[in-house]
């Protein structure tokens, strides 16, 4: 190493040479790169969807979930299997283990389930796909004053015109230049929402059906054999091979009106028109939507593989603005929930915080050191930085919000070794030695405890890489980018940054300064005055009084402790994330009529318009800029459900606020707001009003699962009742809500079976009636159209509809429904949930993060201890289980202590090495607890919560702290080495490491703070971590200037104690001798 330092000062050039290669590298690969907010993750679930439409969820529990659970129980890979039974669907998860391949386990899925022979009948294909968080990249809502077949028609244009649209090639060169790094953009995924589905539904009447003696298996086989395209092979002629082929595939209404049903002997026909009415219109259910008061549709815009937020959404909205001015003036399109303009704001935020923190370490350099000493050893920042972004496609990672604050993280610790380096040639060049010299020389003196402490603070940051799940895998965002900065700024402090050094002016004692360095000198000399006036008196009177100091400073951290422990700083798993949605989810009884859904809605309409003029009268702007109001569908998705939850009893309304930086109000304090205007909802089973934003969802979500379902509904109502007892509690909710009314077909009566019926006849009657019989399913453009025969609307709208239907028997004679089978009335489930083979119930509360007594972990523990606890003696067979944000938590915790015992080993190992000492590395790492002192300080001074993110701080920090320690520890062995006694080479190193200790603390306290103190509600989740880190390193500079002297003493005096005076002078003979030799190194030419 030491020759390889000094062949790079004499040749710059090559220096140069690695500097330019690694910015070209890493500003190619930045245009590159996908931008998104978050990073789109997987789950490691995996899902199984099977449509069985017109079923119950009994009906799907029984001929869906089951067959497939019991394919899967023994599949290896799966963690977890649960399911999902609701009206016309079921959905089976799979939580696949952490050493299992996701498609691996996938594919064996696929394998099980195709080969099952037991499903219920008329369910549609099983849809596989592996669960990703997707982040939309913006939503369009189409509005006018238009029916809805006029509006889908405006809707499927657009959303056509925009996948088919390619955006113009840049004009100016630089632009192109740009964009020939970044691929071709452009829109590849849109859904559309908000509206039905397109269907053709052949509407026969009973009346008509005995008119012309005709079923509707009748009809239903017409249609089939009528509307198809099917080759017939070809004929080889002498010309040629000529093709042939069947084609008269119907596609709209007036093509099946053609179609002849009935064919008589005297060549006469009936065709469908005559026997039926054929509509060409949308699904049997009731969907509407409102964008700011208008009928609306809306499309949905999303990123797909390695696509670029920004570039995908330049290209939606280019579309957009091209396609206004060929609509009616009455359509309006506006883009809403836009998370490119999000990126864009908190790109801006991140961009400027890291500049101010650039300039804040300029300016602290430059005041210690020599205004160009201080320009290179910042040089340092944008070298590492780019070295990463270089290594950023390798590890799969891309620019979000994470990656972008981790670059603030590490802004100011980057420079550390460089200072190091640059302040020790300094020191070497003020002394009188020659640039040239000084500047491989200084290198290599301080070489073997930099690249040391570098590798050390890389070490503290592998614990993140540790957590598994989905925080796992956001998380590992930070270290991918902390790590490879870290490992680029060694190349650059022992290479590039001596190749510079050398080129610097002689420092000449009595040459005339300009008055920018005649400031630096008195900054400089005020140093050193500071250093021998107040620190040295007080490092001595420490020494001497080494027991008390220690002492304090082991209180200070049992308090720090303490305040933890006892809850007098409050602890959130994840600080909220600030939304620019609040949505408002409402979920009517099951059975209600879709109007009730309509009036409640409307209700929680006028309850956002009063909230918007409130808000007016006191800030003097509106707070809503646009609100989507959905009935019969709740479009905004949360939890991993690949499916969007659709029925007449549920609703939404969201509302898109002012930007977070605009406002000073919090999104959870306006939907508190908004649920207190908006008051109770008569016939609603459940209400909740969320902030749409990145937080882990609800803070309690409790699964309860057994086999005997009356012991699951008491201890379920036990848990609910508990939890209303518990202050700050909001938003309780079980999954066990009864569902829609139900008439089941119980048995064939006598005079049925009389007829030669099968019940199964009955019910194949019944369900043509009433959904429908499915004839056949049409591509038509982009849209898959449904062709389903049933009765006309008017004739299922009551139960005396279902019990005087006519039920056509094998002899050809209609007889009522209700005079063949045995009907019962009753409910069915809403939903049913099973886990583990075993029916499930889940129970989700959140808390009212606006008072001051809500604490989420101290519920949990209230319940836990108090009523769960007692479940084994109460409810035997009853299991229960924290799911959402209470696992991730217990699960991220247990996964950080571990592997934050086996990084502090690392540290040891990499410390033991330099120092050449079992028992060293203990007076170094004897700074990590006192670290986290100064964490929970500036959490106080802060006003902040304790959360993950500042747990994450304090583990990056505990490799930040040993840095200078270890510099401070080679420093005393170094003066014990020259000859000095203990106490003498402890006061001695201390002063001679003020300097370079107080610097490297100051530039990573500067790099941090414009985050530390930044007012965007933007960055709220982010600025823990970096209180943590911050507040931590100031307090780490006391502790390694006063502590760990007093600490180095204290060893010497426990091995005093311990061994004899002659063993001890023994050991003290070697270590100088060998010492000797190690400083030799460093004067050689």
């Amino acid at each position: 190493m030491r020759n390889l330092i000094k062949w790079f000062s004499r040749n710059n050039v090559a220096a140069n040479f690695i500097m330019a290669l690694v910015l070209l590298a890493g500003i190619s690969t930045w245009l590159k790169l996908k931008k998104e907010i978050f990073p789109e993750t997987s789950t490691n679930v995996v899902s199984v969807s099977i449509p069985y439409p017109g079923a119950t969820p009994e009906e799907v529990e029984k001929g869906v979930c089951i067959p497939i659970e019991e394919a899967l129980r023994d599949l290896q890979g799966i963690d977890v299997m649960r399911s999902t039974a609701a009206n016309s669907y079921g959905v089976v998860y799979v939580e696949v283990s952490g050493d299992s391949k996701v498609r691996d386990v996938l594919d064996d899925m696929k394998t099980r389930v195709d080969a099952i022979d037991n499903f219920a009948e008329n369910i549609e294909s099983p849809v596989y796909e592996e669960v990703l968080i997707k982040n939309q990249v913006l939503t369009v809502a189409i509005s006018a004053d238009a029916n809805e077949q006029t509006l889908r028609g405006y809707a499927d244009r657009i959303r056509d015109g925009m996948l088919s649209y390619v955006p113009q090639k840049p004009d100016n060169w630089l632009d192109k230049f740009i964009s020939s790094f970044g691929g071709e953009a452009g829109v590849s995924q849109v859904e559309l929402s908000g509206i039905r589905p397109y269907e053709i539904s052949i509407e026969l009447s009973e009346d008509a059906m005995n008119a012309y003696g005709v079923s509707f298996d009748d009809v239903a086989g017409a249609v089939r054999a009528s509307s198809i395209d099917l080759p017939g092979g070809a004929v080889r002629t002498e010309a040629g091979e000529i093709l042939i082929k069947t084609e008269s595939k119907r596609y709209n209404a007036e093509q099946f009106e053609g179609i002849a049903i009935i064919s008589r002997a005297d060549g006469t026909i009936v065709p469908l028109s005559s026997i039926a009415n054929v509509i060409d219109g949308f699904e049997d259910v009731d969907l509407t939507s409102r964008f700011n008061g208008k009928n609306a549709a809306t499309l949905q815009v999303f990123r797909v593989g390695n696509e670029d937020t920004l570039k995908v959404a330049n290209a939606a909205i280019s579309y957009l603005q091209l396609i206004r001015n060929d609509l009616p003036a009455d359509v309006s399109i506006e883009i809403w929930n836009d998370n490119s303009k999000y990126l864009k704001g908190r790109l801006n935020l991140l961009k400027k915080n890291a500049i101010w923190g650039l300039i804040l370490v300029l300016i602290i350099l430059s005041l210690f050191l020599r205004p160009s000493l201080a320009v290179l050893v910042t040089l340092g920042i944008p070298v590492s930085f780019t070295g990463a972004i270089w290594m950023m496609p390798y590890t799969d990672i891309s620019i979000n919000m994470i990656t972008l604050f981790a670059f603030i993280l590490v802004l100011g610790i980057v420079v550390d070794d460089a200072i190091v380096v640059g302040e020790n040639v300094f020191k070497r060049m003020r002394a009188g030695e020659c640039p040239k010299l000084a500047s491989w020389r200084g290198t290599h003196e301080v070489g073997v405890v930099v690249i040391f402490g570098v590798l050390t603070t890389a070490a503290a940051f592998t614990p993140m890489l540790g957590i598994s799940g989905v925080s796992g895998k956001i998380w590992r965002n930070i270290p991918w980018i902390v790590i490879p900065t870290l490992l680029f700024s060694l190349v650059q402090s022992k290479l590039i940054l001596p190749a510079h050094l050398a080129l610097l002016k002689p420092i000449k004692p009595n040459e005339k300064q300009n008055i920018i360095l005649r400031f630096q000198t008195k900054v400089s000399d005020g140093m050193e005055i500071f250093v021998d006036r107040i620190y040295r008196p007080i490092l001595k009177l420490a020494l001497q009084g080494r027991y008390i100091v220690i002492t304090v400073f082991v209180s200070l951290f049992l308090i720090s402790v303490g305040l933890i422990v006892g809850e007098r700083i409050k602890w959130e798993f994840f600080p909220e994330v600030e939304a620019e949605i609040i949505s408002t989810k409402v979920k009517m009884i099951e059975g209600v009529a879709f109007e009730s859904t309509s009036e409640a809605v409307l209700k929680i309409e006028e309850a956002a318009k009063k909230l918007d003029q409130n808000y007016r009268e006191k800030y003097g702007e509106p707070l809503i800029k646009n609100m989507l109001a959905t009935v019969g569908s709740q479009p905004f998705k949360t939890g991993f459900s690949p499916i969007t939850p659709t029925g007449d009893n549920l609703g939404e309304v969201a509302i898109e606020i002012l930007p977070g930086s605009n406002r000073s109000v919090t999104a959870r304090e306006l939907a508190a707001e908004w649920r207190e205007i908006t008051g109770a909802i008569p016939s609603a089973s459940e209400v909740s009003f969320q902030s749409q934003s990145a937080g882990s969802g609800n803070a309690i979500d409790l699964e309860l699962s057994g086999d005997n379902i009356e012991d699951l509904l008491a201890a379920t109502e036990l848990v609910k009742r508990k939890l209303s007892e518990i202050e700050g509690i909001i938003d309780i909710s079980d999954s066990n809500v009864l569902g829609k009314r139900q008439v089941s077909l119980k048995s064939l009566l006598p005079e049925g079976e009389s007829t030669g019926l099968r019940l199964s006849d009955v019910g194949k009657q019944m369900r043509q009636a009433f959904y429908g019989e499915e004839v056949q399913r049409l591509q038509r453009g982009r849209d898959e159209v449904k062709v389903m025969v049933r009765y006309p609307k008017k004739d299922r709208l009551s139960i005396d509809d279902v019990e005087t239907m006519k039920i056509r028997t094998k002899s050809g004679n209609k007889v009522p429904l209700s005079s063949l089978v045995e009907l019962e009335e009753g409910r069915s489930k809403s939903v049913i949930r099973r886990t583990e083979r075993l029916r499930a119930i889940r129970i989700a509360a959140d808390i009212d993060r606006g008072n001051p007594n809500a604490n989420a972990n101290q519920a949990r523990r209230n319940l836990e201890n108090n009523t769960l606890s007692e479940f084994s003696e109460l409810y035997p067979g009853i299991k229960y289980e924290f799911y959402g944000e209470q696992k991730d938590q217990a699960q991220s915790m247990e996964e950080l202590q571990t592997s934050s015992l086996f990084a502090l080993l690392v540290v040891f190992v990499l410390m033991a090495i330099p120092l050449g000492s079992y028992i060293q590395p203990g007076i170094v790492m004897s700074v990590i607890p006192f670290g986290i002192v100064g964490a929970i300080l500036g959490h106080i001074l802060m006003g902040a919560n304790i959360s993950i993110m500042s747990m994450c701080g304090i583990v990056a920090l505990s490799g930040v702290v040993v840095n200078d320690s270890l510099v401070l520890v080679d420093y005393v062995n170094r003066h014990r080495i020259r000859g000095k006694s203990i106490v003498e080479a402890a006061w001695e190193a201390g002063a001679a490491r003020f300097r370079p200790i107080v610097l490297t603390s100051l530039t990573t306290f500067a790099g941090l703070s414009p985050m530390l103190f930044e007012t965007d509600l933007q960055a709220k989740f982010l600025i823990p971590m970096a209180i943590s880190l911050g507040f931590g390193i100031l307090f780490a500079t006391f502790i390694t200037l006063i502590l760990v002297p007093c600490v180095y003493l204290l060893l010497e005096d426990l091995k005093s104690l311990i061994f004899k005076p002659e063993k001890i002078q023994n050991w003290e003979d070697k270590f100088r001798s060998e010492g000797l030799e190690r400083l030799a190194s460093y004067e050689d030419n």
